[in-house]
């Protein structure tokens, strides 16, 4: 399939997904790829040895009205997140990024907890263990074979999702040790919310360097927490930009070796109604003063704010141990507009190296009405030999070359 426009990054292969095309987050592990599903409501596993011919081998079905959108890989574990499956649910997108969730799904039944399976054979994934939670459950993990596994999860007794920190001692019995969230958020112990109406602030996900974890909360910015006691996390400092930019924080990545973190905010809304969404660059040397000093520069070579659906980041790839790692080459998801990476030898000038924008999809499978036949890359998984791995809501997963600057 040829690309729409494409700079340095070359076309190698496309699939449906076994007939599932529409992709969130994605694991390459062993020669295979591990697909959480916006829509489907399960997780597609594909052997990809063959880049060219990648092939469906087995798909594993969430519980009625659950999604598994999010997972982790690491030796011979997969992670995954069960929760309610908002878009087939009919969840109206505006709502839920400006509120509680919890409030949209009072008397809804599906099933919430994280899922942990063994993965030694690859291409049939077995499940050893379930954490349930009770009220709308996790929304994404970090897990990269440490004893502990950074979870977001919403409790009922919190406004929305909280930092939960995860002992995967025994992979068949984890057991949560700790949790840490932003003031006004526990409102089972009293307290008041106290962050302006329309804004959301939810923990999106946290990565974790040495003692140190890095979280982006929706509207609520970073937060940069002392975890070397995770029964105990402990802020060390908080930023946030919104106001005066908008909210929507989503990915944060650190860069320990240049002591920089690289976070971005998630452009949730469509014709860029809302304005830009960026994705920044700190100085995290002190880490109780994170300093932000440059972003990264907005895709210009087509007006994707007329295009119709999101425009603007969401995902980062993430440096995950065994894969392609660079504190130089940053790798992000811009919706409408593919995949993105950034050079940023010179943090304080950052430049576009290469991009590759897919054709807009054959089939739609989210089912929620009126929606735009438009490409929304969401995720992209990158090996060790620069080959990327980017899902799309409904266009399949495409397979990708980086060939450098």
């Amino acid at each position: 399939m040829n690309a729409v426009a494409s700079r340095n990054i070359k076309f190698i292969s496309h699939s449906d997904q076994g007939g599932r095309g529409d992709g969130v987050q994605i694991m390459v592990h062993r020669g295979y790829a591990y697909i959480g599903h916006g829509y489907s409501n399960g997780i597609t596993v594909l052997d990809v040895r063959d880049l060219k011919n990648p092939k469906p081998v087995a798909f594993l079905p969430c519980p009625p009205d659950t999604r598994a959108i999010h997972l982790q890989t690491h030796d011979d574990l997969l992670l995954a997140v069960n929760g309610p499956s908002m878009w087939t649910m009919q969840v109206d997108a505006q709502a839920y990024y400006s509120g509680s969730p919890a409030d949209l799904l009072k008397g809804r039944q599906y099933t919430a907890g994280v899922r942990v399976y063994d993965i030694a054979h690859p291409e049939a994934p077995r499940e050893i263990a379930f954490m349930a939670t009770e009220g709308v459950g996790p929304h994404r993990i970090w897990y990269v074979g440490s004893r502990y596994a950074n979870v977001s999860i919403h409790y009922p007794e919190f406004t929305d999702q909280v930092l939960a920190i995860v002992d995967m001692a025994e992979p068949t019995r984890p057991e949560l040790v700790g949790r840490w969230w932003m003031p006004g958020m526990w409102t089972g112990g009293g307290e008041t919310p106290s962050w302006p109406n329309g804004r959301r602030y939810a923990l999106h996900h946290a990565l974790v360097a040495g003692n140190l974890a890095y979280a982006a909360w929706r509207d609520g910015g970073l937060t940069v927490l002392d975890v070397g006691d995770p029964a105990r996390p402990r802020l060390l400092a908080h930023r946030n930009l919104d106001p005066p930019f908008g909210g929507g924080t989503h990915s944060p990545l650190p860069l320990p070796d240049r002591n920089l973190l690289v976070l971005a905010d998630e452009a949730n809304f469509a014709d860029c109604s809302q304005g830009l969404r960026h994705i920044w660059l700190f100085d995290v040397r002190e880490p109780t003063n994170p300093v932000s000093f440059a972003t990264m520069p907005v895709p210009s070579e087509a007006d994707y704010c007329a295009k119709g659906g999101n425009f603007g980041p969401h995902n980062l790839w993430e440096n995950r141990p065994g894969a392609f790692q660079s504190s130089r080459f940053i790798f992000a998801t811009y919706h409408n507009a593919g995949v993105r990476v950034f050079d940023i030898e010179n943090p304080f000038q950052p430049r576009e190296a290469g991009f590759f924008v897919p054709p807009d999809p054959e089939h739609m499978f989210d089912p929620r009405p009126n929606r735009p036949r438009v490409i929304q890359s969401c995720d992209c998984f990158v090996d060790a030999q620069g080959v990327m791995y980017l899902t799309d809501n409904n266009a399949g997963l495409y397979i990708l070359q980086f060939d450098g600057p």
